[in-house]
């Protein structure tokens, strides 16, 4: 309906999986969203930046696999697979590239605006396929996505049964989105902070403004248990929750995190005091 409606829509973007929900979509929405951009003769851009860290049974569909003969770029990279900080390396990968005079010419377009940019990825670049290629490679992967795997389900039974949210199980990338019940959030909530000069600070982040009421609860969470989480709303989402990581390595710490995490979830939601 939105493409239907909204004629000024000329192509669809997916994060597959995803970022900020850990969703891996299945391989019939992928093929549902193909359908869509047959009907409407759309561009199909996918962002596979996470395809390869996938657990708990699930796995991702590359969608090379179900692309057809539609145009389409994927978006690919080793800034998340590869525990390598800094390797931000990543490439396009143009399907179906003939497939239409407009779309070779945006593919060309690309590639010309790229070419005149001072490349400083060639450390990387050079070292994708011996590393990619290693006999080891996939196994160490695995051992990495299993680990995520663990810390998701620790999340979902320290969290799972916290009244006034909800969320999904996590299946790839290593995020989860936690959902508020919006009927619970009021602008007058809050939480205790024994720092006063982080609650002076707090107060002036606060005072006249307008922000959205995810925003307004991390800033609570900040100053009062140290704990540091993206607000859903900044990704331009309707919903009003929070994005939280899954990659603290040390098991006491991750669960005693999100231990306090959920008591401060507890605690705001049930406070009234005006601040």
């Amino acid at each position: 309906m939105k493409v239907k409606y909204n004629p000024a829509i000329v192509g669809i973007l997916l994060i597959n999986p995803d970022n900020p929900t850990g969703m891996v979509y299945p391989k019939e929405v992928l093929e549902g969203f193909m359908k869509i951009a047959e009907e409407f003769n759309l561009l199909l851009i996918v962002d596979e930046i996470y395809q390869n860290i996938t657990y708990n049974g699930i796995t991702s569909v590359p969608f090379s696999e179900v692309i057809g003969d539609r145009p389409a770029i994927s978006l690919k990279g080793i800034s998340k697979e590869f525990p390598w900080p800094g390797a931000r390396c990543g490439w396009m990968e143009f399907y179906n590239r003939e497939s239409s005079q407009e779309f070779s010419k945006f593919c060309q377009t690309l590639e010309n605006a790229k070419m005149i940019e001072v490349c400083a990825t060639i450390l990387p670049q050079l070292a994708i396929p011996k590393i990619m290629t290693h006999p080891e490679y996939h196994s160490c992967r695995q051992k990495a996505n299993a680990a995520i795997g663990k810390r998701s389900d620790w999340m979902a039974e320290i969290l799972g049964d916290i009244p006034g949210i909800k969320f999904n199980p996590t299946q790839g990338a290593f995020y989860n989105t936690i959902v508020f019940d919006e009927s619970l959030l009021t602008p007058t909530q809050s939480l205790s902070i024994e720092d006063p000069k982080l609650q002076a600070l707090l107060d002036t982040w606060l005072v006249g403004s307008e922000m959205p009421l995810d925003k307004r609860f991390v800033y609570y969470l900040l100053a009062a248990e140290q704990i540091c989480v993206v607000p859903i709303s900044s990704f331009c989402s309707d919903l009003r929750g929070f994005r939280v990581t899954l990659l603290e390595e040390k098991e006491e710490v991750f669960k005693d995190t999100f231990r306090r995490l959920g008591k401060a979830i507890g605690s705001y939601l049930k406070s009234s005091e005006v601040k």
